[in-house]
């Protein structure tokens, strides 16, 4: 593939990538004129690419909105479609003039460091300060391909943010016996990425009349099976079966026992009996005494989910307790109408922990095959394979600590990797707010209003962080910190002078 260089004069900043975390990015740095790199041609990410027809918020507007840009109805207690959300977010782009820094249909393929070759020489050695933000000179080059052209073009800058996502691109595929591999299949099978890809009459056309079996039990995976029964309403309609290896909580709304979900998670009070980083003695041991009240909180929380809905009649009632589940931001909002569906005998379920194609369908564990037409894989996305395809060494071996986390600073700052951000890694509540807090943080880190702590300091801090995690909630390498979600807001906001 050839290639062209062109040094841009004034931009010192590009991001990478549009979506959410993209545009935030784009909208708080604009004093340094910044170019974003969308790979496609539209803003918005995977609420563009990689939503369904009938995929929701899983929060209410009011909890997921840019803190200078109300929602027209902030008050309307439905959530919004992500047809809503993408209308929002490009009157936000709008109103804040960022679009013009969006160079649509440029996907960066590959990015290398021209910076001071002493970094990379001390990165084993754990130097004693980060450094300024803005380097003053070009470090890092990067590859774009524009409209699938074969001609690379190569840009340099000072700063570089990655807002590329954890989500969307490319599919997490489970791992086949020999020869029991989709290969074996008759059918059709295809990942939930490419059935988002699909327009409303293609997807009915997929499903109607088909046996169909979803793969999976988190939130994509739900929407696909409610679509699925309402394509096969009728005589001729065949049931959808999801296979199912881990279980989660789900909810109907955001009520509780006629209480408001945020009153148990998501107050300074509530908080208050979670562990979090940098708690002193006293604290922790506080916390420790209150953990009974904590469990209880989880208790009560599964006590009206397991009498609001048909959990243990089909099996699907999770071992682990709730509050794991919203420690690690699984917790998914429910279509209304996906256990009437189940009930009308339009979903079925299957457990297993292991599975595999036959030519007629998916082979369960205990010899039980199930037949199908179409297998749709709702097995989520491979974020960190993306990342690493995108990084040169030595940075690319740094993407996962030894807990299979990424240390980053705050959520933004990896304190081995100079001269670049990471926004949209950390998963929270509200995802936007976190993207929009951390851009603020940065911005004003670029503008030099404060320093970063030494190297070794933001490890330790991240290290604390990956630990309470670890305590908290066995599925932790998703990196949520929506038990300490507060407190951390605190402290970005303490240290950037807010």
């Amino acid at each position: 593939m050839a290639t062209e260089k062109y040094y841009l004069g004034v931009p010192k900043v590009a991001i990478i990538g549009a979506g959410i975390s993209g545009i935030a990015a784009a909208k708080q740095l604009s004093g340094y004129n910044p170019v974003v790199f969308e790979a496609t041609d539209s803003i918005g990410g995977v609420w563009r690419h990689c939503s369904f027809h009938s995929t929701k918020l899983q929060t209410p507007r009011c909890d997921y909105e840019f803190s200078d840009y109300p929602w027209p109805e902030r008050d309307n207690s439905s959530f919004p479609s992500h047809f809503e959300i993408l209308d929002y977010l490009h009157a936000y782009a709008r109103h804040f003039d960022v679009l013009k820094c969006v160079k649509f249909n440029s996907k960066v393929v590959e990015i290398r460091f021209i910076g001071d070759q002493e970094i990379l020489d001390h990165i084993d050695r754990k130097p004693g300060h980060y450094g300024s933000l803005l380097a003053g000179q070009p470090v890092w080059e990067v590859a774009v391909q524009t409209n699938q052209s074969e001609i690379l073009q190569w840009y340099a800058f000072e700063f570089l943010v990655v807002c590329i996502g954890k989500y969307g691109d490319i599919p997490k595929m489970p791992v086949y016996p020999h020869h029991k591999g989709p290969e074996a299949f008759h059918g059709k099978v295809l990942h939930s990425i490419d059935y988002s890809k699909l327009d409303k009459e293609a997807t009915h056309q997929l499903l109607k009349g088909k046996k169909v079996v979803v793969i999976g039990y988190k939130k994509s995976a739900i929407d696909l099976a409610v679509e699925c029964a309402e394509a096969n309403q009728g005589p001729d309609g065949q049931p959808c079966t999801m296979v199912i290896r881990t279980l989660h909580w789900t909810v109907p709304s955001y009520w509780v026992w006629g209480l408001p979900f945020f009153l148990f998670y998501s107050t300074r009070s509530s908080q208050f009996l979670h562990e979090r980083p940098n708690q002193h003695l006293f604290r922790a041991v506080l916390c420790l005494l209150l953990s009974p009240m904590r469990r209880a909180v989880s208790k009560f929380i599964e006590s009206y989910l397991t009498w609001k809905l048909p959990l243990v009649k089909y099996g699907l009632k999770p071992d682990h307790p709730f509050e794991e589940d919203y420690a690690s931001c699984q917790m998914a909002i429910l279509p209304e109408n996906f256990f009437w569906e189940a009930n009308q005998g339009r979903i079925l379920f299957k457990r297993t922990s292991k599975w595999w194609f036959w030519s007629g369908g998916i082979e369960l564990e205990d010899s039980i095959k199930l037949e199908a037409d179409v297998v749709v894989l709702a097995t989520g996305y491979d974020g960190k394979k993306k990342l690493k395809a995108l990084l040169p060494e030595p940075f690319r071996s740094l993407i996962e600590g030894s807990s299979g986390i990424m240390p980053l600073y705050r959520g933004t700052i990896h304190p081995l990797i100079p001269h670049m951000a990471f926004v949209g890694y950390v998963e929270s509540v509200s995802n936007l707010h976190s993207a929009e807090l951390r851009c603020k943080w940065l911005a004003r880190l670029i503008d030099d209003q404060f320093k970063l702590p030494s190297v070794e300091k933001m490890l330790q801090q991240t290290t604390q962080e990956m630990e309470v995690m670890k305590r908290t909630t066995r599925f932790y390498k998703r990196h949520c910190i929506s038990t300490f979600s507060i407190n951390h807001s605190d402290e970005i906001c303490e240290e950037m002078g807010s």
